[in-house]
C-alpha cells in the first residue's frame, strides 16, 4: 500500500504542477479571462474549469477505475475505492483579482479517507505535498507543524465562507483577540492549511469546507504531527464538514476558542 500511495503522490505532484502552470498562463492574461459569479463573494473563471479538465484527463488516463470529485463539473464514479478530489483554483477571488495567493488542490482518498494529498502553489512554485504515513513535505523538504503551546505565540489561521452566518465566526475572532491572540486569512483555505502543516500557522479554522478544500490539507496537517477534527468519510465527498487543525498543544485551545459558535461536542 505504501509503495502504490507514494506512487500515487508523485503523480499527483506531477499532474498539479502541469495544472499550475496552465493556471498561471491564465493569470498572467487576467484581462481576457471570462469571469462569472455563482453567489456572493463565489467567483468562477473559465482558467478554474479549463485546468480542471485537464487534471481530469490525467487521472481518466493513468487511474481509469478510480473516482473524481471536483468543484466545478460533475462527479465520475469509480469502482476502485479511490477518488480523486480536485480544486483546480482554491482562491479564485484571489486570482481574478491578481493577488498571488491561490493554490491546486488534488487529493485522493480511499473510501473516502485521505491517503495522498498536494497542494501547489504555482507563483511562488511551492509544493506541499504527503502521504498517509509518509509524512509531509514541501518541495521534497519534510516540515513540521508548529510547537506553540499558546494562542499567543503565532497566528491562527481564519476561514469564511457564504455557506456560513457571519455571526459565528465574529465571537471566535473576538475571543482570539482577547486572548492575546493574532488571525490570518489570505482567502485560500487550502493554502492556510499547507502553512499550518508547515509551521507557519499555528492553526486554522473554519465553520465549513467542502471536500475539494480541505481534504489534501488535513492530511497534511496530520502527516506533519499535527491534530485534525476528523472528517466523517461516510459524508466528507458529498458535504464537506467542519475544519480544525493544528499543533498538538494548540489543538484542544483551538476546539475550545470555536465549540460553541461552529456547534461542536465539548471536548470530554
Amino acid at each position: 500500500m505504501q509503495t502504490d500511495l507514494a506512487k500515487r503522490t508523485l503523480f499527483a505532484i506531477d499532474v498539479a504542477r502541469r495544472a499550475g502552470a496552465l493556471g498561471l498562463d491564465y493569470f498572467r492574461r487576467l484581462d481576457t479571462l471570462t469571469i462569472e459569479s455563482k453567489g456572493h463573494q463565489d467567483l468562477v473563471s473559465e482558467a478554474d474549469r479549463d485546468v480542471e479538465l485537464f487534471v481530469r484527463r490525467e487521472i481518466a488516463a493513468a487511474y481509469p477505475d478510480d473516482g473524481i470529485v471536483g468543484e466545478e463539473h460533475a462527479p465520475k464514479p469509480g469502482t476502485t475505492g479511490f477518488d480523486w478530489v480536485i480544486d483546480p483554483i482554491d482562491g479564485t477571488a484571489n486570482f481574478v483579482s491578481g493577488i498571488p495567493q491561490w493554490c491546486v488542490i488534488i487529493a485522493c482518498t480511499l473510501r473516502g479517507g485521505a491517503v495522498a494529498g498536494v497542494i501547489h502553489e504555482p507563483v511562488s512554485g511551492e509544493t506541499f505535498h504527503g502521504h498517509k504515513g509518509g509524512g509531509a513535505f514541501v518541495d521534497g523538504h519534510q516540515i513540521r507543524v508548529s510547537p506553540s503551546a499558546s494562542l499567543t505565540q503565532g497566528s491562527i489561521g481564519v476561514g469564511f465562507n457564504n455557506r456560513t452566518r457571519a455571526k459565528n465566526i465574529i465571537p471566535v475572532i473576538d475571543a482570539l483577540i482577547d486572548q492575546g491572540g493574532i488571525f490570518f486569512r489570505n482567502a485560500s483555505g487550502g493554502l492556510m492549511l499547507a502553512y499550518v502543516a508547515a509551521g507557519r500557522l499555528i492553526g486554522y479554522a473554519e465553520e465549513h469546507m467542502n471536500a475539494w478544500d480541505c481534504l489534501a490539507g488535513l492530511l497534511l496537517v496530520e502527516e506533519a504531527g499535527g491534530v485534525i477534527l476528523r472528517p466523517d468519510p461516510h459524508t466528507v465527498l458529498a458535504n464537506g464538514c467542519v475544519v480544525l487543525g493544528g499543533g498538538p498543544l494548540i489543538y484542544d485551545l483551538l476546539y475550545d476558542l470555536t465549540q460553541e459558535a461552529f456547534g461542536l461536542k465539548k471536548l470530554g
